[in-house]
């Protein structure tokens, strides 16, 4: 069920889900929770910390209440885009904030090139067309600006994309770096382990980004 680099497109039913209901509906009540523990937390936060640029303008693309920056991360260079204001409004690391359901419609409301850096936090599971979403954050980034996909292996399974549920984390990672070759425009993708080496049980998390190719005929 895993898609190579060479298809053009996917196969309908990999972006099926349980659940196909209007997802504005099922995201309409606040869910002011943390969807992996404190370690895989914290993980996330220290590669920001050193990933991101500190004085350049981020998109957290599927935001929610919390962006999971880092202590001290300027508040004016966050813009979060979600499906939930309530949950946007209560994030405290935004400095602009944006109701926008890609699921319903891809297309970004950004200017070309507005952007120095992008995440989806462990939010890509519920994509159902990640291709376009791709493309449209490669047209708001800057060029060699990075896109940083942070997953692990919790979901709302019935959200969640059928392809998703079906691989392992391994074969997650081949899948979004798919993505990015699908959608064009990329650096070759990475793959990197961020889980949390606590000698005890966590929530695994894992990144795979790449950057935006400067333009052909850059010299």
């Amino acid at each position: 069920m895993t898609p190579t680099s060479t298809e053009p497109q996917f196969p309908p039913e990999f972006f099926r889900r349980a659940d196909e209901s209007d997802d504005r509906l099922f995201y309409a009540e606040p869910r002011l929770v943390v969807h992996v523990d404190e370690p895989a937390l914290r993980a996330i936060s220290q590669f920001f910390k050193t990933a991101l640029p500190a004085e350049g303008l981020v998109l957290d693309l599927m935001s929610s209440w919390r962006s999971h920056l880092p202590d001290g991360f300027p508040k004016r260079r966050a813009i979060g885009l979600g499906l939930n204001a309530t949950e946007l409004a209560e994030n405290p690391q935004l400095a602009g904030r944006v109701v926008h359901d890609v699921n319903a419609n891809p297309v970004l409301p950004f200017h070309d090139g507005a952007f120095d850096a992008a995440a989806i936090t462990v939010s890509i599971q519920y994509l159902v067309a990640p291709v376009e979403v791709f493309r449209e954050v490669n047209r708001v980034l800057k060029a060699g600006a990075p896109f940083y996909v942070i997953y692990s292996n919790r979901m709302f399974p019935t959200k969640a994309v059928a392809v998703w549920q079906a691989l392992d984390d391994t074969q997650r990672a081949q899948l979004i770096a798919s993505y990015f070759m699908n959608s064009g425009g990329w650096s070759t993708p990475e793959p990197r382990d961020l889980s949390p080496r606590t000698g005890h049980p966590s929530d695994p998390v894992y990144v795979v980004s790449a950057r935006k190719a400067p333009p052909a005929d850059a010299s």
